[in-house]
């Protein structure tokens, strides 16, 4: 069996498509309960981003390529054209649900130009031609459900492949923030796709998972992913992973990302900088592995990039439950990591250092 086998045969996904409707893994209840939430409408889809239902941007990127194709649905069912402008709304009112990520505009973006290359086709005059719409979009949602998966392996393999290469041991301690993984992308993941690759090759001894505050990515979601994989994987609070480097604990941090400007600064889930700056203190190589669907060129550096903030309860809560006074709150859910900061970032293409 090979590594790529092996992983898919493993691996758990966020989504599960069917025609005129997408189910969704509730990430907010890992890793408790798995519960799915049924999208049937671009503002159903639109929420469960918002809500933080789906995270991850890959991940988010997929599903809002669905809910364009759900959009196409909704008209098409109430006997409306879904036509470039209707479907222009659409992608606004899906792209605004999570600024940072680069990949859902991207995602909406490649699915409205496949929708207004359709209408300037012959097979637009057709009496049919709605529904042929429907099935085309529904085709390039898959599409870029699958490119991802084939992207995540690409990236592990150029990531593990430059690791071994130069900074060669017999085995590594990984340290990695938030979740990457298989619930995070279409496939393997990015950061957790080459921690998998590592385990395959036998070269993993122990993952360092950061607890993630405040929605605890790391401690809800990467941990039990990993522990289901029985892929090593120890968890740490996110004050902590300063001491693991000075304890020579940790051989390499591992991150993806949500956007990539193109001066190679990168946004990422908030407490990725503070990781950099440790890393680069303890001379640490720190990695990025981020598909090339990440990376905006249209912005020169990361000062450039738009930092989503978001509500206080995140903060003062757990579950619902409230674990501080009623003060006020700064809950900026991205940070930006300059690229000095930064080894190396792969992408399914390239290697950037």
């Amino acid at each position: 069996m090979t590594a790529k086998e092996n992983i898919t045969m493993t691996r758990l996904s966020f989504i599960k498509p069917a025609k005129e409707k997408i189910e969704l893994l509730n990430q907010k209840l890992l890793p408790h309960k798995m519960e799915y939430v049924t999208c049937r409408t671009a503002s159903d889809v639109a929420k469960a981003i918002k809500n933080m239902v789906v995270r991850g941007a890959p991940a988010i990127g997929i599903t809002a390529a669905y809910g364009i194709y759900l959009a196409a649905c909704e008209a098409h069912k109430k006997n409306k054209k879904p036509t470039v402008e209707y479907l222009k709304k659409q992608k606004q009112l899906l792209d605004a649900t999570r600024p940072t990520a680069v990949n859902l505009s991207w995602a909406t973006q490649e699915m409205l130009n496949t929708a207004t290359a359709f209408w300037a086709t012959e097979a637009a005059k057709a009496k049919d031609a709605a529904a042929a719409l429907v099935a085309k979009l529904y085709e390039k949602a898959g599409q870029i459900h699958e490119d991802d998966a084939e992207r995540c392996l690409k990236m592990a393999q150029n990531a593990v492949r430059h690791l071994l290469a130069g900074y060669p041991k017999e085995k590594y301690n990984i340290l990695t923030h938030c979740n990457t993984g298989s619930l995070a992308t279409g496939g393997i993941g990015t950061a957790l796709g080459v921690i998998r690759l590592l385990q395959e090759k036998g070269k993993l001894n122990m993952v360092y998972a950061t607890e993630t505050r405040p929605y605890l990515q790391g401690a809800r979601i990467t941990a039990w992913e990993l522990q289901r994989e029985k892929i090593p994987v120890t968890l740490t609070v996110d004050a902590q992973a300063g001491f693991l480097m000075q304890k020579k604990m940790v051989d390499a941090v591992f991150v993806g990302a949500d956007r990539v400007a193109a001066n190679g600064d990168v946004a990422n889930k908030v407490g990725t900088f503070t990781l950099a700056v440790l890393a680069r203190a303890h001379r640490i190589p720190f990695f990025v592995v981020a598909p090339r669907s990440t990376f905006d060129t249209t912005l020169e550096s990361g000062d450039k990039i738009v930092v989503e903030e978001r509500d206080a309860s995140e903060v003062l809560e757990i579950a619902g439950r409230p674990i501080a006074p009623k003060v006020p709150v700064v809950n900026f859910s991205f940070d930006i990591t300059p690229h000095n900061y930064i080894t190396a970032i792969f992408s399914e293409e390239e290697t950037l250092e």
